[in-house]
C-alpha cells in the first residue's frame, strides 16, 4: 500500500510534535506525548542494565506510576482499603497516603486499583474501580472534592470496573463513566462541577486522549464497542467508527496523530487506522498485527511497538508501519507486560517481571540490557521521569531503578 500524501503530513506532524517535547515528569498515564514517549535524554546503558535504588509495597493493582519533580504517585489495595500513595522518588520514603475502604474485587486477576493517578498543578485525580473520583492536594494527599461515577453521573460500571485515568485539558477534567446521557463528562477540574455530558455507550477501560483532528479540537473516547470523537468545547458527536471485542474489553488508549487514531484491542480483535475527516470518521485499514490486550502500544517516527496477545500466552513484543499496517518484526523473547518510548529507546516491563531495554527501529530487535527487577505477575506500564525508571507488578511491589 502507498502512503497517501493525507498520511504522510499526519505521521511527520506526530513525529515533529514527539521530537519537540521533552519533559522529565511523567504527569499522566501515557506521558507526556500521551503516546507512550518521552524525549527526556537516557545516560548510556550498562549492560547489566539499571540498578535499584529502592522497593517498597503499595498494594494490589495495575495502576501505573505517575511522576512530578521528586514525588511519585501511584495506588493499590491493601486489605480491603485502596491507598493513593505519594513517595520520594529518591528513597522511597512515603510523603502521603489517602484512604478509603473498598473491596479488592479479584475476578481472573489479581484486582484492586486500574487507574493511575492524573497530575496538574497541585492537584492529583484519582478513580477507584468502583468509581470513586478524587481531586486531592498534590502537596498534602487532602481531598478537595469528591464525585462518584455511579452515584452522582449514573454510570454503569463495566465488567472489570473502571480503569481508564482521568485526562486534564484546560480547565476540564475528562472521564469516561459509561451512564445514560453521560458516557462521557467533563468537569471543572477546580470544583467538580459538571461542565457538560454526552452519549449513551457503555463505558470501555481506556483513558480519553485530547488531539486535534480534522481542525477539530476533540476529545477521542475508545468506548465498549466504538471509538468516538467529541467536541472539546460542549461535548456533541463529531463521529464514531465500530470496533467490536470480546466481553467489550476496549481497553488500550488510541493513539492519536495527524488526523488520524490507532486503535487496539485483544481477544483476537487486533488494531486498526481511523481516518478522520470533516465529514466524519472512515477505517483506513484493519488487521490482526497487534492484539493489545491491555497496554496500549507507543508510536515513535511513524512506528506503532506493542504487546500482541493475550496475558498469559508469551505475546510477542511487535512492531508494525502505522501507514500500512504491516508488520516490521517481532520478537518472542519479550513475552507479555508493556513498553514505553524514551529517547528513541523501548523500555519492556515483560509480564515475568524483566526489563527490557532495546532500540527503538523498525529495522529490527536491538537489545541493549536484560535484567530481572521483579518477580510474580507484571501487567503494569514502566515510567521513565527525572533519570530513573520506575516498575510494578501486580501484587504491588514497586522498585525504582537507575541507570547509573
Amino acid at each position: 500500500m502507498t502512503r497517501s500524501p493525507f498520511l504522510v503530513a499526519a505521521f511527520a506532524a506526530g513525529f515533529f510534535h514527539v521530537i519537540c517535547t521533552a519533559s522529565a515528569d511523567w504527569m499522566h498515564y501515557r506521558g507526556p506525548t500521551a503516546q507512550g514517549v518521552s524525549a527526556e535524554k537516557l545516560p548510556a546503558i550498562p549492560a547489566d542494565g539499571p540498578k535499584q535504588i529502592w522497593k517498597t509495597a503499595v498494594g494490589v493493582g495495575t495502576s501505573s506510576v505517575t511522576v512530578s519533580g521528586e514525588h511519585v504517585f501511584t495506588m493499590g489495595n491493601v486489605e480491603g482499603t485502596d491507598t493513593v500513595w505519594c513517595l520520594h522518588a529518591k528513597t522511597g520514603a512515603v510523603v502521603w497516603k489517602h484512604e478509603y475502604p473498598l473491596d479488592l474485587d479479584k475476578r481472573m486477576f489479581e484486582g484492586g486499583t486500574a487507574a493511575t493517578p492524573t497530575l496538574d498543578g497541585p492537584h492529583v485525580y484519582t478513580v477507584s474501580h468502583q468509581g470513586d473520583l478524587f481531586c486531592l492536594n498534590a502537596a498534602t494527599g487532602k481531598p478537595v472534592w469528591y464525585k462518584h461515577y455511579q452515584k452522582d453521573f449514573g454510570g454503569k460500571r463495566p465488567q472489570w470496573g473502571f480503569a481508564g485515568s482521568p485526562t486534564v485539558e484546560g480547565n476540564l477534567l475528562l472521564l469516561d463513566v459509561g451512564g445514560n446521557g453521560a458516557s462521557t463528562v467533563a468537569l471543572n477540574k477546580l470544583t467538580g462541577a459538571m461542565v457538560w455530558k454526552s452519549g449513551d455507550d457503555k463505558a470501555g477501560y481506556a483513558s480519553p486522549v485530547v488531539a486535534t483532528l480534522a481542525g477539530k479540537k476533540t476529545v477521542v473516547m475508545f468506548k465498549a464497542g466504538h471509538v468516538v470523537g467529541l467536541d472539546l468545547k460542549d461535548g456533541h458527536e463529531l463521529w464514531r467508527s465500530a470496533w467490536k471485542t470480546s466481553y467489550d474489553v476496549n481497553a488500550a488508549t488510541p493513539i492519536a496523530t495527524g488526523d488520524t487514531v490507532f486503535i487496539s484491542s485483544g481477544y483476537g480483535s487486533g488494531c486498526g487506522l481511523v481516518a478522520v475527516a470533516a465529514r466524519g470518521a472512515t477505517e483506513h485499514w484493519r488487521n490482526k498485527s497487534i492484539r493489545s490486550h491491555f497496554n496500549t502500544p507507543a508510536l515513535l517516527q511513524g512506528h506503532v511497538y506493542g504487546i500482541d496477545g493475550q496475558d498469559g500466552s508469551g505475546s510477542p513484543l511487535t512492531c508494525l508501519d502505522l501507514a500500512t499496517g504491516e508488520t516490521k518484526w517481532q520478537e518472542k523473547s519479550v513475552g507479555g507486560g508493556a513498553a514505553v518510548i524514551v529517547d528513541g529507546k523501548l523500555l519492556c516491563l515483560t509480564e515475568k517481571g524483566e526489563l527490557v531495554i532495546a532500540e527503538a527501529t523498525s529495522a529490527g530487535f536491538k537489545p541493549i540490557s536484560r535484567t530481572q527487577v521483579l518477580g510474580k505477575r507484571c501487567w503494569v506500564q514502566p515510567t521513565y521521569a527525572n533519570g530513573r525508571i520506575f516498575c510494578r507488578n501486580n501484587q504491588g511491589d514497586l522498585v525504582a531503578l537507575e541507570l547509573k
